[in-house]
């Protein structure tokens, strides 16, 4: 059997009664702490504190980076200049997702990016296979670099408490490189997996323990609680952030799952770019909507979804919603079901349960 994977942070789970930890991915990490529903409600109305170690970070550096880096994914990477992040995705020539990253600029010929745990070693094999024979070096750092993510609307009072840096004027996908945290040297970025405002702190790994602790004591007053994967899958759910493997896979294009935004088919050529210029001309035949159950039921990830006898497909994530107190789905369906208030069954148990098409994302923060 192999051994699972720990972050820095892993000894400290102890340090919390209540931590409770799953394999994800390969990894050991807490799927909660003091309760799902508890650290979902504490990222919603105060802060939550995520140990997120588990990324990937990998540098890009030389002359031919931006180009690079254009060539394999979606978005356009000569729109952000240096100090800002962008969403964007890693797709196969048909179109289909091999991950979706963060692409930070840090300086002129310099980028990182933060790829999805599960996917390091085929992300970085991917990059390395299409990697030009000069201009462009690729390091994967992800082992030495450890990442929290501090989120919720007191996140900014929590930070500045453990910096002099003022952070109230960096713009969402903005960030700040050699910030000083509690004395350690940290990038701080104005992103997040939550739907909530915060920040992601990216440390060197034997920096990560101490500015943990310190941001749990610092928070304690604003009610800063840590949290674990199962608080971190139900707020990105309500917020509509999609989730590898469920959302987004090699089957799934970006167009399907509702990112047309982040794919520039205008930019020139890229990895892909056929196959949804293809999809856009002809619309995507399958469409990523959200739903709400009308019979009593949880629509589960995989669930097959019906119209009528026709099964026209699944459920991507579901849960009851921590925030609204509903039960709701992401369902990947044809595209001819799509429309807003269209009747669906979901087959739960095996009986086919009644569902809406509504509107998603299910929370926006105000």
């Amino acid at each position: 059997m192999t051994e699972l994977k720990r972050t820095p942070l892993f000894p400290l789970y102890a340090d919390i009664p209540g931590s409770r930890c799953i394999d994800f991915g390969g990894w050991e990490l807490p799927v909660q702490f003091y309760g799902i529903q508890k650290e979902h409600e504490a990222v919603r109305e105060r802060a939550g504190l995520f140990d997120v170690s588990h990324m990937g970070e990998f540098l890009v550096e030389g002359k031919g980076a931006e180009a690079f880096i254009q060539h394999m994914t979606t978005n356009d990477v000569t729109r952000i200049a240096d100090g800002q992040a962008q969403y964007s995705l890693l797709c196969y020539p048909t179109g289909g997702v091999v991950d979706d990253l963060l692409v930070y600029r840090l300086e002129e010929n310099r980028y990182m990016l933060v790829v999805n745990a599960s996917n390091i070693d085929k992300d970085l094999a991917w990059l390395q296979e299409h990697l030009p024979a000069e201009g462009v070096s690729l390091t994967n750092v992800s082992g030495e670099t450890a990442l929290l993510a501090l989120q919720g609307p007191k996140a900014i009072a929590i930070l500045e408490q453990l910096t002099t840096e003022s952070l109230a004027d960096l713009k969402p996908f903005h960030f700040l490189q050699n910030v000083q945290v509690a004395g350690k040297n940290a990038l701080v970025s104005r992103t997040g997996y939550t739907g909530e405002d915060g920040f992601e702190l990216y440390v060197a790994s034997q920096d990560a323990a101490e500015i943990w602790q310190k941001l749990l004591s610092i928070g304690e007053e604003h009610g800063l609680l840590p949290a674990g994967l199962g608080a971190r899958d139900t707020l990105r759910f309500e917020a509509r952030l999609p989730l590898y493997g469920q959302e987004l896979s090699q089957d799934i294009s970006p167009l399907e799952a509702m990112l047309g935004i982040f794919v520039k088919l205008d930019k020139g050529d890229f990895i892909g770019r056929e196959a949804l210029l293809q999809q856009k001309t002809d619309g995507a035949p399958r469409k990523l909507v959200g739903i709400e159950m009308i019979d009593k039921g949880i629509p589960r990830s995989h669930y097959p979804v019906y119209a009528d006898e026709e099964h026209i497909g699944e459920v991507t994530t579901g849960t009851q919603s921590p925030t609204l107190k509903r039960n709701l789905g992401l369902a990947l369906i044809k595209k001819e079901y799509a429309a807003l208030d269209t009747e669906l069954f979901v087959e739960i148990r095996g009986k086919k349960l009644k569902a809406k098409v509504i509107k998603a994302p299910f929370y926006k923060r105000s």
